[in-house]
């Protein structure tokens, strides 16, 4: 006669989850773009990631250290492909900006991302205990408007801006209608009605090039 003797073997704890750099990163740049910086809470970073704290800090060091990487994955993963539409020479000039506008207006109302710009979003609500991130924020605008003066001045080269145009204060118009495209977005306007607004900056763009 056999009898059937239950089993004392422990089952396995099984392996620890491992930490996944790049989800962590668009997880917390949802919270950073939707709620901005002074507003996100460390505790709300550990519960979006599911990180914990110590992980957070062992791969970023502090709050601050965490969003300077989350920006380098903005512009990574968005920004540059925006301004790739840019520097595309077989496009005549006014098809590189609306190709250019209409990646960014599918990007600022977006249903996989929160409305607007990333950098303008974070930039609203910084406090004067941010001044760094701040610092930090203002760097990239300056680089964005640069990336668009270089543009400009590509163009300008190959005649399709008159030589007297003020590239600086051509670049300082476009980013100020991008800027209020991401306001926009912010109080609930469409792709469509973001397209009204690049498409009437382009239907003007003539007369800008000889103001």
């Amino acid at each position: 006669m056999t009898t059937d003797v239950p089993s004392c073997t422990k089952k396995s704890r099984g392996r620890p989850k491992v930490f996944d750099r790049d989800v962590a990163l668009d997880k917390a740049m949802t919270l950073f773009w939707q709620h901005g910086y002074e507003a996100t809470s460390l505790a709300d970073l550990v519960e979006a990631t599911g990180a914990k704290a110590p992980t957070l800090y062992a791969e970023f060091v502090n709050k601050e250290g965490l969003f300077r990487a989350v920006l380098d994955r903005y512009v990574a993963r968005f920004a540059a492909k925006h301004e790739a539409q840019l520097f595309c020479e077989e496009k005549p000039v006014e098809q590189a900006l609306r190709d250019y506008f209409t990646a960014v207006a599918a990007c600022f109302t977006s249903n996989e991302t929160p409305a607007g710009c990333f950098l303008i979003s974070t930039s609203a609500t910084l406090a004067a205990s941010s001044k760094e991130i701040a610092k930090t924020i203002k760097s990239r605008h300056a680089m964005q408007e640069q990336t668009l003066r270089q543009f400009l001045a590509q163009r300008q080269q190959r005649g399709e801006i008159p030589q007297g145009k003020d590239i600086n204060a051509l670049a300082q118009f476009l980013s100020c209608i991008l800027q209020g495209m991401s306001i926009s977005a912010r109080d609930g306007a469409s792709f469509e009605s973001l397209m009204q607004i690049a498409n009437t900056t382009l239907r003007l763009w003539p007369q800008i090039l000889t103001a």
